[in-house]
Order: structure tokens, then C-alpha cells, then sequence
């Protein structure tokens, strides 16, 4: 993406002088339950004047005021998100303002707009006080998918906020809907007209004129007070000496008008300032220096001063004068004479101003003006050369639009193009029969003998790997891991050691598509390469989405210290940098180790920013991560209803999607909440969502069999429950997934206990101890409630006969943790964050009477370690010294 145009940000400076026009100031004034104020009129009534002037006017009594100038390069969804985020940064003060939105352009997915919409219309709702945000020249949007945006921001609004819309027709916006319910304003051409007192204060004051009343009369009502028809009558008469014989004769429409006296004024012009105007008319925005360029003159600066003074249709963009446009009208007929006049010199000077911006870095601007010109090879050049930023700054949208209005000989001749073209179709949703005629049409440029001529080997590597990195992808997403995992492989043997971008994604796309397949140990190694990739090309986006997709393979894998150490490397990584989205998903997976380690309060801190951070882009499996976490989270602290609502939000984000193994989590989870709650209906209504054999990532397949295995429990048909916990147990040893070892022998101890058969119950759960102890794990055992402490006295009571060589504290704190869960609050209160597993050992030798001295010793930590937990201890507990927090632990029956 271009630099931030600034002027877009702000209103077009106003004259002095101007005509005050308080009666349309204050229509514009929010009143309670307005939601949307529309100005629409034809051009040349004023519309940018008199809301810009108002807006000033709002900004300077105190309230806050966003504004953007739209123009055509706004009809891409992430480019206007990216304005829209801007403007309320410039308007709020709010300098972080959509940090996780922009950030999410950078995402190694593309995001979903309808997720950063969402998170854009909860981050104005967190601004303290009102909020005016103004749309300039709405007129300009055609995109289906900006106008969803605006729509989707009008209909959810927070109490407070007020959208103003200005353009020369009716957006297609819920308009008659706001109508009916009493919640917009409307300012159209009748009420933007001069009056007579108006017409005559701009004629005489403004324009300088001295015209009788009945002039002035005459004037307005034949131009039925259209602004700029006043405007071009005023110019057209300041030489003449007979302004009321010109008056006499003035008629026509608007469009007629329009074109008699913009000739006319254009023609009263010296020949220097004709052809200066004539010249730069092909510019949206202009400067002295790119005015310079286009005519070959030097004095750039002067003429658009000497137009503006002369209020000939020229508009200042900045306090400094250095930006400037011609109203929208004088240009649109400026350029049509240009266009008759002199075809050939119209593209000259689009070329012109190609290539300065190209040199000024303003690669956007130049490409559009290479396309005008017709200028096909240096817009092609421009489009590669800045490919990869627009990939970076998630404008895949502009970037599919430029290659598609280059002729088609022009983009076969350029394989990378026709490969970005592939990639922006899939990214776009489009077809994907396009996509592989796309890819098709890459691979076979080096199959004919002029490209191979004109072709290194570099090159025809890094187009044919970056076809396979594509293929790859899209094998993946129609769920054919093993075609994705081909592909990326092929892809990563033939990609240059500089494509530093497309081979991180290669190796990302192998780590998905080996995790898809099973393969925990070749996801692993995948990630980690694309980790250490990314990190060598300063990328650290990317890095961190590799991060943390490595932690959730060691999550999977049960290696939870691993994963521990991977999230806070990827903490530090993130530190000091404009991350967001993949510091997000970094929290997620931190909230989710928290939640097992059972640091509830940390978990929720962890998982609330980190969807905060993460919904902008609607990352599929992130989301469905953090809400079930979540859910599990609410659950543990008794909030039943918080629970349901957390899953149920997970199921809206994966149904709305088209990644199966999200579903099934999803649904997987909503069972075992209503499972937990005694609603075996329910449950049951959910269970054929749930269970489909044979079908997506083994970590569904299970997850699905596991609830399954739950619902045979919970109807007590535990033969049947013990043959499917079997066989998936198997099957997650087979795959190295020892979180989900860990869980299924819990359940079979489980299920054994129930039957009677404690022994075999004992040494289950005893394996289960085994593998999770060295790791920390405590909710996958302490959320199976009151069943687990019984089973876990059993296992302590057989370590005491020396039936098990166990650490006694694991098990204590594990007890002590199921304690907590059963010391369930009285109505209203909240319940306090449950003890860590130190602090369960630390309580327990406090009560056998230790002094702090010796239980250092015992534990083998320092004095003031122990200090520490003792402090944090009582103030969990809600007291102040040994002696209360071993009564307070008796009553909560945690000793």
C-alpha cells in the first residue's frame, strides 16, 4: 500500500469569507436515536463545503470528528477499512485505534472483512464520548463489499456514534429501513440550495460582484440556486459591463450550463493558465513539483495559488498549500476537452505522471496513471515490482484489479503476474477454476521456447515453486493433505533462497497440511523452518503465525513445557512491534496453557486480548481455539450461562466457514458443556453434527470420538464407551498426540471406576498421572469434577501401601485444585482464583506446622520464594497470617 494519504483525512480547507449557512449547520447536528445523516445532491450544491465547515465546527467545540475523502482506489474493502481505521486514529486521538485490524492485513491468511468490520464497530463502541464520522463523495464507491461494510457499521452503531454521508446520489445503503424507524436525516439538492439572501451574499461578498436585487433574482431562481452555476455565471461576468444583459440571456440545465460556461471561462483564461489547466486535469490530487512534471514549467506552486485566489474550481487539501484538487465537475470537464482536443497528449501526460510518482515511491498512483496512459509494460514492471507489498498490506483485492485491466498478451508474457493473478482469485474467493487456469497459464510460459529463452533459471524456479506453494494451499483447503503435502515439497526443492516470502509460506502450508495428515513430528519441523525463515528476512508476522501454530503442535503432542517456551519466545519476538493478529494467536495459545495449568485469572486476561486481537481477521481455527478455552474457563468458575455463550460463539465463527475440523470442535465442546450440565437432550440433538468417521484431521476424528465415548458414559453404556476410548487411544499413540492419551486413559479410569473395577481404575489413571506430571497438566483431570477426587484418593492411597512410586505433592495439588472447584461461592459472590500446585504444597505443610525455614528446605526453593507464595496464599484466601489461612482452608475443605 501507498503511503497514507493524509489529505483524505481531513476536509478541504475553507476560504475565508465564505457563506455562512447556520440553518444547514444545525440539520447536521446528531439528535438522540439518529444513527446516519445524508447529504445527496447533484454536483456544484456544496455538499464537501458545508459539511467540512461543520465538522470544523463540532472539532472545535470538543467533539470528535473522523473524516474521509473517498475516491475510486476505495472501492478495495481492505484499502477503505485501512482509511476508515486512519481517520478515527486522526479524529479520536486514539492513536492504537484498529491496531489489531491493520495488523490483520498482514496476516499469512486473508482476513475475513466481515470479521474486521465486527472488530471495527467494537473498537468504536470502546471510544469514551460521541462520534461523528463523515464519508466524502460517497458517489465514487461502487464495491459491493464496501458498501456491505457501511452497511454492516450503520445497522450496529453504538449509542452515540453518527455517520454522515455526502455524495451526488442515494447509496445503496438500508435507507428505507432507517427512515421507517426515525433514525436518519436528510439534506438533499432543495435544502443545499442558495436562497435569495444566500445568492446574494455569495455573488456580492465571495465573487466580488456588484448586481442589482432583481440580477440577483434572476441569477438564483434560473439556477434554481445551484451553487456552482452561480459560481460560473460570477466568473463568466467579472470583465463584462453588461452583467444584466448577460443575466438576460442565461439559461439551460445544469449539464448545459455546466459545459457553456466552463468553455467560457476556461476560454477568458491567459493561454499560460489554459494550458496549465488543461495539463494537470489528469490528476486527482496535485502538487507544484508533479504539476512541474506534467507541464515542463517551474512555476506550479504560483499558478494554483493564483487559481485558488481567483476561485477557479481549485481546493486546497492542507494547511500548508502544497496539496491541491480541482472541483469534481471542472475537472470532468477539463478533461473531456482534453480528451477532444488532444487524445495523444492526455496519455503523454499520464505517462508523465507515472513515472513521477514511480519515482517518488507512490507505486498505487503510478500504476493508475500508467494504466490511463496505456502505458501497459511499465504498469506490468510497476504490478510485479510491488506485488509483494500489496500481499503484505492485504490489498489483494487492488492488486487482482490492476493484473485484470492489463491486456492478456501483456500478463502471459510475465509468469509472476499470471501467478499473483492465481493467488489473488483464491485469496479473493473467486472461482477456483480460475485459479488453476491461472496456474495453468504460469507453467506453460516456460514451455515455449521465446520465454525460456528470455528466462534464468532463478526465475523459472521461482515461478514454478511459487505454482507449487499455490497448488499446495489449495489441496489443502479441499481437504487432500496428502496432494497439499506433495506440492509444498516440490515447492520448497525448486523456490530461489532470496524468495523468502513464498518459501515460509510453503513451509507453513507443509506444516498444515502434516498436522491435517498426522504427522505432528513433520508440522513440527515445517514450522519451525518457516519460523526460522521469516525471522532471517526480518518478517515477523509470519514468524509469530509459525509460533504459534508450532506451540499448538506441542500442545497436541503434550508437551506442554515445550510449548511454554516456544509462546514466550514468541512473546519476546512480538514486543515493541506492530503485530497484532500474530500476538494474538500467541495469546490464545498462552490462555489455553494457562487454563490447563489452572491460572484462571491469567487464562481469561490471555484470551480475552488475544480474540480481541484476533477476530479482525476471523483465523478459523484460532477463534474456535480461544472461545472453547474460554467456555472451559467460564465453566470452571460456575458461570454456566458465560460458558454456553462462549461456545456458541465458537460454533457461529466455524459454521460460517468452510473448515470442517473447526465444526467439529465446535460441536464437539457445545456436547460436552451440555453434557456437564445434565442436558442429555440437548446433547443429543447435537450428536450427529458431531460424529463423522473416517473424515478430516485426526485431532477431529478423535476429538468427535471423544465426545462420543462422553455421551455412551453419560448414558451409562460403558462396555461400548471402553472399546472406542481403546481404539482411540491406539490411534493418538500411533500419531504422538500424548494430550490425547492423557485424556482418553483419564476417561477409561474413569469409566473402569464406575463399573467397580478399581484396581484397574487406579492404574490407569495412573499411566494418565505419569505422562501429564512432568508437564503440568492439571484441568484435564480436575474438570472431570467430583468422580476424579475419589479415583485420585484411590491413586494416593495406593502410593501410601508402596503400590506407586508417585510424587504425592502432584497429586495434592490436583486434589487441592478439585477442593477448590467443590467450595462452590454463595449467590453472588465471586469465586477467588484457585491455589497453583506450589501453593497447594506450600498450604499443606503450613498446616503440619513447617516454618518457612523448612519448608524451603523441603521444597528445595528460597526463603524468600516461599515468602512469596505464602503472601499470594493468604491473599487468595482472603487473610492475613497461618493460623487464619489453615482455618479458612478447613472450612473450604481444602485440608
Amino acid at each position: 500500500m501507498d503511503p497514507l494519504v493524509s489529505t483524505k483525512l481531513r476536509p478541504s480547507q475553507s476560504r475565508p469569507g465564505l457563506v455562512a449557512r447556520s440553518r444547514l449547520a444545525n440539520a447536521l447536528n446528531p439528535e438522540a436515536g439518529r444513527k446516519l445523516t445524508l447529504v445527496s445532491a447533484p454536483a456544484g450544491f456544496g455538499k464537501t463545503t458545508l459539511v467540512g465547515e461543520w465538522s470544523e465546527e463540532r472539532a472545535d467545540e470538543g467533539h470528535r470528528v473522523a473524516w474521509l475523502s473517498l475516491d475510486g482506489g476505495d472501492n478495495d474493502p481492505v484499502r477503505f477499512l485501512f482509511y476508515l481505521v486512519a481517520s478515527l486514529r486522526r479524529g479520536t486521538g486514539e492513536e492504537r485505534f484498529g491496531e489489531a485490524i491493520l495488523s490483520a492485513f498482514r496476516s499469512p491468511e486473508p482476513p475475513r472483512i466481515e470479521a474486521l468490520t465486527a472488530a471495527f464497530v467494537n473498537e468504536v463502541a470502546a471510544i469514551p464520548g460521541g462520534l461523528d464520522l463523515v464519508l466524502d463523495d460517497y458517489h465514487l464507491i461502487d464495491s459491493e463489499d464496501v458498501h456491505r461494510i457501511v452497511s454492516f457499521v450503520l445497522e450496529r452503531l453504538p449509542k452515540g456514534a453518527h455517520l454522515v454521508v455526502s455524495g451526488r446520489a442515494n447509496p445503496p445503503l438500508p435507507l428505507a429501513r432507517l427512515r421507517a424507524r426515525g433514525q436518519m436525516a436528510e439534506l438533499g439538492a432543495a435544502e443545499l440550495a442558495f436562497t435569495e439572501d444566500e445568492a446574494g451574499a455569495f455573488l456580492k461578498g465571495v465573487m466580488g460582484l456588484d448586481l442589482s436585487v432583481e440580477d440577483i433574482a434572476k441569477l438564483e431562481g434560473r439556477t434554481e440556486g445551484w451553487i456552482a452555476g452561480l459560481q460560473l455565471a460570477a466568473l463568466s461576468m467579472r470583465d463584462r459591463k453588461d452583467s444584466s444583459g448577460f443575466v438576460e440571456m442565461f439559461s439551460g440545465s445544469h449539464r448545459d450550463v455546466l459545459d457553456f460556461l466552463a468553455e467560457e471561462v476556461l476560454e477568458s483564461q491567459p493561454e499560460a493558465a489554459k494550458e496549465f489547466l488543461l495539463s494537470t486535469s489528469v490528476l486527482d490530487r496535485m502538487s507544484a513539483p508533479l504539476c512541474d512534471a506534467l507541464t515542463g514549467r517551474s512555476d506550479g506552486q504560483a499558478m494554483l495559488e493564483r487559481l485558488e485566489r481567483n476561485n477557479l474550481f481549485v481546493v486546497a487539501l492542507d494547511d500548508e498549500r502544497r496539496w491541491y484538487r480541482y472541483h469534481h465537475l471542472f475537472a470532468d470537464f477539463l478533461r473531456g476537452r482534453l480528451g477532444q482536443e488532444n487524445p495523444e497528449l492526455a496519455a503523454e501526460l499520464n505517462r508523465r505522471a507515472a513515472e513521477w510518482y514511480e519515482q517518488a515511491g507512490w507505486f498505487s498512483a503510478a500504476i493508475g496513471h500508467a494504466l490511463a496512459a496505456a502505458d501497459h509494460e511499465r504498469a506490468a514492471r510497476l504490478v510485479e515490482r510491488t506485488a509483494m507489498e500489496a500481499w503484505s498490506g492485504g490489498e489483494a483485492p487492488t492488486l487482482r484489479g490492476w493484473i485484470e485491466a492489463l491486456p492478456d498478451e501483456v500478463v502471459r508474457r510475465r509468469p509472476h503476474l499470471r501467478l499473483h493473478h492465481a493467488t489473488t482469485l483464491l485469496f479473493t474467493g473467486a472461482d477456483l477454476r480460475g485459479v488453476e487456469d491461472a496456474l495453468d497459464d504460469a507453467e506453460r510460459a516456460f514451455n515455449t521456447g521465446e520465454t525460456l529463452r528470455e528466462a534464468d533459471e532463478t526465475e523459472r524456479r521461482s515461478v514454478l515453486g511459487g505454482v507449487a506453494t499455490v497448488r499446495g494451499w489449495l489441496a489443502r483447503l479441499e481437504g487432500k493433505p496428502d496432494l497439499a503435502i506433495e506440492l509444498s515439497r516440490r515447492a520448497q526443492g525448486l523456490l530461489p533462497e532470496d524468495e523468502t516470502m513464498l518459501r515460509a509460506f510453503a513451509a507453513f502450508c507443509l506444516g498444515e497440511a502434516s498436522r491435517y495428515a498426522d504427522d505432528l513430528q513433520r508440522a513440527g519441523e515445517a514450522f519451525s523452518e518457516a519460523v526460522g525463515i521469516s525471522r532471517a528476512a526480518d518478517n515477523p508476522s509470519v514468524a509469530l503465525g509459525a509460533l504459534s501454530h508450532l506451540a499448538g503442535v506441542r500442545a497436541e503432542q503434550g508437551r506442554l513445557r515445550e510449548m511454554e517456551a516456544i509462546l514466550d519466545e514468541a512473546l519476546r519476538l512480538a514486543e515493541g512491534r506492530d503485530v497484532g493478529f500474530a500476538a494474538g494467536s500467541v495469546l490464545v495459545g498462552m490462555g489455553h496453557l494457562h487454563y490447563e495449568r489452572n491460572a484462571l485469572d491469567a487464562a481469561e486476561r490471555e484470551l480475552t486480548e488475544g480474540i480481541r486481537l484476533v477476530e479482525p481477521t476471523a483465523e478459523i481455527g484460532t477463534l474456535v481455539e480461544a472461545y472453547v478455552t474460554l467456555a472451559r474457563l467460564k465453566s470452571a468458575k460456575g458461570d454456566g450461562e458465560g460458558a454456553l455463550e462462549a461456545i456458541r460463539r465458537a460454533d457461529r465463527v466455524a459454521r460460517n466457514s468452510s473448515v470442517s475440523e473447526a465444526k467439529a470442535r465446535a460441536a464437539s465442546w457445545m456436547v460436552r458443556l451440555r453434557i456437564a450440565r445434565g442436558d442429555f437432550e440437548a446433547a443429543a440433538l447435537w450428536e450427529e453434527r458431531v460424529v463423522n468417521p473416517g473424515e478430516g484431521a485426526g485431532s477431529a476424528r478423535i476429538s468427535e470420538g471423544i465426545t462420543r465415548a462422553r455421551l455412551l458414559l453419560a448414558r451409562g453404556e460403558r462396555e461400548e464407551a471402553l472399546g472406542l476410548l481403546h481404539r482411540l487411544r491406539r490411534e493418538a499413540e500411533a500419531a504422538g498426540r500424548r494430550g490425547t492419551v492423557i485424556e482418553t486413559l483419564t476417561l477409561e479410569a474413569l469409566a473402569l471406576w464406575s463399573k467397580n473395577e478399581k484396581e484397574r481404575a487406579v492404574g490407569a489413571l495412573a499411566q494418565a498421572l505419569s505422562l501429564a506430571e512432568p508437564e503440568g497438566y492439571v484441568r484435564t483431570f480436575v474438570d472431570e469434577g467430583p468422580p476424579m477426587a475419589d479415583l485420585l484418593t484411590a491413586v494416593l492411597e495406593a502410593r501410601r501401601r508402596g503400590h506407586l512410586d508417585y510424587p504425592a505433592r502432584y497429586l495434592a495439588g490436583l486434589l487441592a485444585a478439585l477442593a477448590w472447584d467443590a467450595s462452590a461461592p454463595d449467590a453472588g459472590e465471586s469465586r477467588p482464583e484457585p491455589l497453583s500446585e506450589r501453593e497447594a504444597e506450600v498450604l499443606a505443610l503450613i498446616s503440619a506446622g513447617r516454618s518457612n525455614q523448612e519448608i524451603a528446605e523441603e521444597l528445595f526453593v528460597t526463603l524468600s520464594t516461599v515468602k512469596s507464595h505464602a503472601n499470594s496464599l493468604f491473599g487468595k484466601l482472603g487473610v492475613r497470617n497461618r493460623t487464619q489461612a489453615v482455618a479458612r482452608a478447613r472450612e473450604m475443605n481444602l485440608l
